[in-house]
Protein backbone atom coordinates (compact mmCIF):
# COMPACT_ATOMS: atom_id res chain seq x y z
CA UNK A 1 0.00 0.00 0.00
CA UNK A 2 1.20 3.51 -0.79
CA UNK A 3 0.78 6.07 2.01
CA UNK A 4 -1.61 9.02 1.94
CA UNK A 5 0.14 12.34 1.24
CA UNK A 6 -0.45 15.90 2.45
CA UNK A 7 -1.12 18.96 0.32
CA UNK A 8 1.32 21.88 0.78
CA UNK A 9 -0.19 24.95 2.47
CA UNK A 10 -0.65 27.92 0.10
CA UNK A 11 1.77 29.95 2.23
CA UNK A 12 4.36 29.01 4.82
CA UNK A 13 2.16 29.51 7.89
CA UNK A 14 -1.26 29.29 6.19
CA UNK A 15 -2.64 26.34 8.14
CA UNK A 16 -6.38 25.58 8.36
CA UNK A 17 -8.29 26.57 11.48
CA UNK A 18 -11.32 25.36 13.39
CA UNK A 19 -12.45 22.49 15.63
CA UNK A 20 -12.59 20.11 12.67
CA UNK A 21 -8.79 20.07 12.43
CA UNK A 22 -6.03 18.52 14.52
CA UNK A 23 -2.33 19.36 14.29
CA UNK A 24 0.88 17.34 14.49
CA UNK A 25 4.58 18.08 14.28
CA UNK A 26 5.95 17.52 10.79
CA UNK A 27 8.70 15.09 11.70
CA UNK A 28 12.06 15.25 9.94
CA UNK A 29 12.49 11.60 9.03
CA UNK A 30 11.49 8.85 6.61
CA UNK A 31 7.91 7.72 5.99
CA UNK A 32 7.42 4.02 6.82
CA UNK A 33 4.43 1.66 6.80
CA UNK A 34 4.68 -1.15 9.36
CA UNK A 35 2.72 -4.30 8.45
CA UNK A 36 2.61 -6.70 11.41
CA UNK A 37 1.00 -10.15 11.41
CA UNK A 38 1.87 -13.76 12.30
CA UNK A 39 4.53 -12.59 14.78
CA UNK A 40 6.52 -10.79 12.10
CA UNK A 41 6.72 -7.25 10.76
CA UNK A 42 7.55 -5.79 7.35
CA UNK A 43 8.62 -2.16 7.09
CA UNK A 44 8.15 -0.51 3.72
CA UNK A 45 9.10 2.91 2.39
CA UNK A 46 6.94 5.43 0.57
CA UNK A 47 7.77 3.75 -2.76
CA UNK A 48 6.93 0.30 -1.26
CA UNK A 49 10.57 -0.77 -0.87
CA UNK A 50 11.27 -3.24 1.94
CA UNK A 51 13.41 -1.47 4.59
CA UNK A 52 12.88 -3.94 7.45
CA UNK A 53 16.56 -4.87 7.71
CA UNK A 54 17.60 -1.23 8.20
CA UNK A 55 15.78 -0.86 11.54
CA UNK A 56 16.17 -4.01 13.67
CA UNK A 57 15.26 -2.08 16.83
CA UNK A 58 11.67 -1.90 15.53
CA UNK A 59 11.12 -5.65 15.41
CA UNK A 60 9.04 -5.35 18.59
CA UNK A 61 6.21 -4.17 16.34
CA UNK A 62 5.63 -7.84 15.48
CA UNK A 63 4.08 -8.32 18.94
CA UNK A 64 1.16 -5.99 18.11
CA UNK A 65 -0.74 -8.70 16.27
CA UNK A 66 -2.49 -7.96 12.99
CA UNK A 67 -1.98 -4.21 12.37
CA UNK A 68 -0.87 -1.87 9.61
CA UNK A 69 0.63 1.38 10.89
CA UNK A 70 1.70 4.59 9.17
CA UNK A 71 4.35 6.81 10.66
CA UNK A 72 7.77 8.43 10.45
CA UNK A 73 11.12 6.93 11.41
CA UNK A 74 13.30 9.59 13.01
CA UNK A 75 16.70 9.67 14.67
CA UNK A 76 17.02 12.09 17.56
CA UNK A 77 20.17 14.14 18.01
CA UNK A 78 20.41 16.71 20.81
CA UNK A 79 16.69 16.32 21.41
CA UNK A 80 15.64 16.97 17.78
CA UNK A 81 15.16 14.75 14.73
CA UNK A 82 18.23 14.80 12.49
CA UNK A 83 17.80 13.74 8.88
CA UNK A 84 21.56 13.89 8.41
CA UNK A 85 22.06 11.34 11.19
CA UNK A 86 19.26 9.16 9.85
CA UNK A 87 20.82 9.12 6.36
CA UNK A 88 23.49 6.75 7.67
CA UNK A 89 20.79 4.28 8.70
CA UNK A 90 18.26 4.35 5.89
CA UNK A 91 20.42 2.69 3.21
CA UNK A 92 21.92 -0.07 5.38
CA UNK A 93 20.97 -3.63 4.39
CA UNK A 94 23.80 -5.61 6.03
CA UNK A 95 22.23 -7.11 9.17
CA UNK A 96 25.36 -6.92 11.32
CA UNK A 97 25.99 -3.29 10.50
CA UNK A 98 22.32 -2.44 11.02
CA UNK A 99 22.38 -4.12 14.44
CA UNK A 100 25.51 -2.22 15.47
CA UNK A 101 24.04 1.11 14.36
CA UNK A 102 20.75 0.34 16.11
CA UNK A 103 22.56 -0.39 19.37
CA UNK A 104 24.61 2.81 19.16
CA UNK A 105 21.94 5.23 17.89
CA UNK A 106 18.45 3.72 17.83
CA UNK A 107 15.69 5.30 15.78
CA UNK A 108 12.18 6.13 16.97
CA UNK A 109 9.06 5.21 14.98
CA UNK A 110 6.48 7.97 15.47
CA UNK A 111 3.12 6.47 14.50
CA UNK A 112 0.31 8.77 13.35
CA UNK A 113 -2.22 6.35 11.84
CA UNK A 114 -3.50 2.77 11.97
CA UNK A 115 -4.94 1.40 8.73
CA UNK A 116 -5.74 -2.19 9.73
CA UNK A 117 -6.44 -3.79 13.08
CA UNK A 118 -7.33 -7.42 13.83
CA UNK A 119 -7.96 -8.04 10.15
CA UNK A 120 -10.33 -5.08 9.73
CA UNK A 121 -9.63 -2.38 7.14
CA UNK A 122 -9.92 0.98 8.95
CA UNK A 123 -9.10 3.31 6.05
CA UNK A 124 -12.75 4.35 5.51
CA UNK A 125 -13.19 5.38 9.14
CA UNK A 126 -12.74 9.01 10.26
CA UNK A 127 -9.27 9.91 11.49
CA UNK A 128 -10.60 10.43 15.02
CA UNK A 129 -11.81 6.80 15.18
CA UNK A 130 -8.56 5.46 13.78
CA UNK A 131 -6.69 7.48 16.38
CA UNK A 132 -8.76 5.90 19.15
CA UNK A 133 -7.61 2.49 17.92
CA UNK A 134 -3.99 3.68 17.85
CA UNK A 135 -4.24 5.07 21.38
CA UNK A 136 -5.46 1.66 22.55
CA UNK A 137 -2.35 -0.15 21.33
CA UNK A 138 0.48 -0.99 23.73
CA UNK A 139 3.42 0.18 21.64
CA UNK A 140 6.83 -1.49 22.02
CA UNK A 141 10.22 0.09 22.67
CA UNK A 142 11.34 2.73 20.18
CA UNK A 143 7.74 3.29 19.03
CA UNK A 144 5.53 6.23 20.06
CA UNK A 145 2.27 7.79 18.93
CA UNK A 146 2.79 11.20 17.32
CA UNK A 147 1.11 13.74 19.67
CA UNK A 148 -1.98 15.71 18.64
CA UNK A 149 -2.48 19.43 19.28
CA UNK A 150 -5.57 21.63 18.97
CA UNK A 151 -3.89 25.00 18.26
CA UNK A 152 -2.06 25.02 14.93
CA UNK A 153 -0.78 28.58 15.25
CA UNK A 154 0.77 27.87 18.63
CA UNK A 155 2.35 24.66 17.35
CA UNK A 156 3.76 26.58 14.39
CA UNK A 157 5.50 29.01 16.76
CA UNK A 158 6.77 26.23 19.03
CA UNK A 159 8.18 24.17 16.15
CA UNK A 160 9.93 27.25 14.77
CA UNK A 161 11.45 28.01 18.17
CA UNK A 162 12.72 24.45 18.62
CA UNK A 163 14.13 24.08 15.13
CA UNK A 164 11.59 21.44 14.04
CA UNK A 165 10.55 20.96 10.43
CA UNK A 166 6.98 22.24 10.51
CA UNK A 167 3.32 21.32 11.11
CA UNK A 168 0.74 19.02 9.51
CA UNK A 169 -2.99 19.76 9.85
CA UNK A 170 -5.47 16.89 9.46
CA UNK A 171 -9.26 16.82 9.29
CA UNK A 172 -10.66 14.80 12.19
CA UNK A 173 -13.39 13.28 9.99
CA UNK A 174 -11.13 12.39 7.03
CA UNK A 175 -10.76 8.80 5.76
CA UNK A 176 -7.36 7.48 4.80
CA UNK A 177 -6.80 7.65 1.04
CA UNK A 178 -3.84 5.39 0.08
CA UNK A 179 -1.54 6.86 -2.55
CA UNK A 180 -3.52 10.10 -2.77
CA UNK A 181 -2.33 13.65 -2.05
CA UNK A 182 -5.37 14.92 -0.21
CA UNK A 183 -6.52 18.38 0.94
CA UNK A 184 -7.68 16.64 4.13
CA UNK A 185 -4.03 16.76 5.19
CA UNK A 186 -2.18 20.09 4.87
CA UNK A 187 1.55 20.51 5.55
CA UNK A 188 3.53 23.67 6.23
CA UNK A 189 7.31 23.72 6.64
CA UNK A 190 9.58 26.37 8.11
CA UNK A 191 12.00 25.70 5.27
CA UNK A 192 10.89 24.08 2.03
CA UNK A 193 12.09 20.62 1.04
CA UNK A 194 11.87 18.53 -2.13
CA UNK A 195 13.38 15.46 -3.71
CA UNK A 196 15.29 16.02 -6.96
CA UNK A 197 17.34 14.11 -9.53
CA UNK A 198 21.10 14.61 -9.96
CA UNK A 199 21.88 15.41 -13.59
CA UNK A 200 25.53 16.33 -13.17
CA UNK A 201 28.27 17.15 -10.70
CA UNK A 202 31.16 19.57 -10.42
CA UNK A 203 34.53 18.89 -8.78
CA UNK A 204 35.94 21.09 -6.07
CA UNK A 205 37.91 24.09 -7.34
CA UNK A 206 40.99 22.86 -5.43
CA UNK A 207 41.85 20.37 -8.19
CA UNK A 208 41.51 17.33 -5.94
CA UNK A 209 38.79 15.80 -8.12
CA UNK A 210 36.49 15.52 -5.14
CA UNK A 211 32.81 16.30 -5.64
CA UNK A 212 31.98 19.89 -4.74
CA UNK A 213 28.44 20.42 -6.07
CA UNK A 214 25.61 18.68 -7.89
CA UNK A 215 23.19 19.95 -10.52
CA UNK A 216 19.60 19.08 -9.69
CA UNK A 217 16.50 18.69 -11.82
CA UNK A 218 12.82 17.73 -11.72
CA UNK A 219 10.94 15.51 -14.20
CA UNK A 220 8.19 17.29 -16.13
CA UNK A 221 4.90 15.95 -17.48
CA UNK A 222 6.44 15.29 -20.91
CA UNK A 223 9.15 13.05 -19.48
CA UNK A 224 11.95 15.62 -19.68
CA UNK A 225 14.21 16.85 -16.92
CA UNK A 226 13.96 20.55 -15.97
CA UNK A 227 16.86 22.32 -14.31
CA UNK A 228 16.44 23.40 -10.69
CA UNK A 229 19.82 24.53 -9.36
CA UNK A 230 23.46 23.87 -8.54
CA UNK A 231 23.89 22.84 -4.90
CA UNK A 232 27.10 22.44 -2.94
CA UNK A 233 26.07 22.97 0.68
CA UNK A 234 25.68 19.77 2.65
CA UNK A 235 28.13 17.77 0.52
CA UNK A 236 31.19 17.72 2.73
CA UNK A 237 33.15 14.66 3.89
CA UNK A 238 31.48 11.22 3.72
CA UNK A 239 28.36 12.60 1.97
CA UNK A 240 30.47 13.84 -0.96
CA UNK A 241 32.38 10.56 -1.19
CA UNK A 242 29.17 8.53 -1.18
CA UNK A 243 27.63 10.73 -3.85
CA UNK A 244 30.75 10.57 -6.02
CA UNK A 245 30.74 6.76 -5.87
CA UNK A 246 27.07 6.60 -6.87
CA UNK A 247 27.52 8.97 -9.80
CA UNK A 248 30.77 7.53 -11.22
CA UNK A 249 29.16 4.74 -13.30
CA UNK A 250 26.45 7.09 -14.60
CA UNK A 251 28.67 9.56 -16.51
CA UNK A 252 27.54 10.65 -19.98
CA UNK A 253 28.79 13.06 -22.63
CA UNK A 254 25.77 15.39 -22.81
CA UNK A 255 23.47 17.22 -20.44
CA UNK A 256 20.31 15.31 -19.42
CA UNK A 257 18.39 18.57 -18.90
CA UNK A 258 15.86 19.59 -21.54
CA UNK A 259 16.38 23.30 -20.84
CA UNK A 260 19.62 25.24 -20.98
CA UNK A 261 21.79 25.15 -17.88
CA UNK A 262 23.32 28.59 -17.12
CA UNK A 263 26.95 28.75 -18.24
CA UNK A 264 28.15 29.60 -14.75
CA UNK A 265 26.65 26.32 -13.49
CA UNK A 266 27.52 24.17 -16.53
CA UNK A 267 31.21 25.11 -16.56
CA UNK A 268 33.30 22.08 -15.55
CA UNK A 269 30.26 19.86 -15.01
CA UNK A 270 30.48 16.09 -15.40
CA UNK A 271 27.07 15.07 -16.78
CA UNK A 272 25.36 11.89 -15.62
CA UNK A 273 22.26 9.84 -16.25
CA UNK A 274 19.42 11.17 -14.05
CA UNK A 275 19.09 8.21 -11.69
CA UNK A 276 20.25 9.29 -8.22
CA UNK A 277 17.58 11.03 -6.11
CA UNK A 278 18.47 13.39 -3.28
CA UNK A 279 16.56 15.52 -0.80
CA UNK A 280 17.26 19.26 -0.75
CA UNK A 281 16.17 22.12 1.48
CA UNK A 282 15.76 25.57 -0.04
CA UNK A 283 14.55 29.03 0.91
CA UNK A 284 12.26 29.76 -2.07
CA UNK A 285 11.94 29.38 -5.86
CA UNK A 286 12.63 32.12 -8.37
CA UNK A 287 10.08 33.00 -11.10
CA UNK A 288 12.06 30.81 -13.50
CA UNK A 289 11.88 27.81 -11.16
CA UNK A 290 15.38 27.87 -9.66
CA UNK A 291 15.87 26.90 -6.01
CA UNK A 292 17.31 29.61 -3.78
CA UNK A 293 19.98 28.68 -1.21
CA UNK A 294 19.71 24.90 -1.73
CA UNK A 295 21.24 22.47 0.77
CA UNK A 296 21.63 18.77 -0.08
CA UNK A 297 20.54 16.60 2.83
CA UNK A 298 21.28 13.16 1.46
CA UNK A 299 20.47 10.43 -1.03
CA UNK A 300 16.90 9.08 -1.07
CA UNK A 301 16.22 5.51 -2.19
CA UNK A 302 12.81 5.33 -0.52
CA UNK A 303 10.96 7.68 -2.88
CA UNK A 304 10.99 9.24 -6.35
CA UNK A 305 11.80 12.80 -7.37
CA UNK A 306 9.13 15.48 -6.95
CA UNK A 307 7.73 16.55 -10.35
CA UNK A 308 8.35 19.94 -11.92
CA UNK A 309 5.69 22.50 -11.14
CA UNK A 310 5.44 26.18 -12.03
CA UNK A 311 6.78 28.40 -9.24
Amino acid sequence: MEPMLATPAPARAALPHGPGWVFEVKWDGVRVLADAHDDSVRLSSRNERDVTSAYPELRGLAALGDVLLDGEVVLMEAGRPSFTALAERMHVRDTRRAAALAAARPVTYLVFDVLRHDGLDLTALPLSERRAVLDGLVLPAHVQASPWYDDGDDLWRVTAGHGLEGVVAKRRDAPYRPGRRSPDWVKAAHRRARTAVVGGWRPESTGTGRLGAVLLGAPDAAGGLRYLCRAGSGLGGPAAREMRALLAPLERATSPFRDDVPAVDARGTVWCDPVVVVEALYLARTPTGRLRQPVVRGVRTDTTADPWEQP
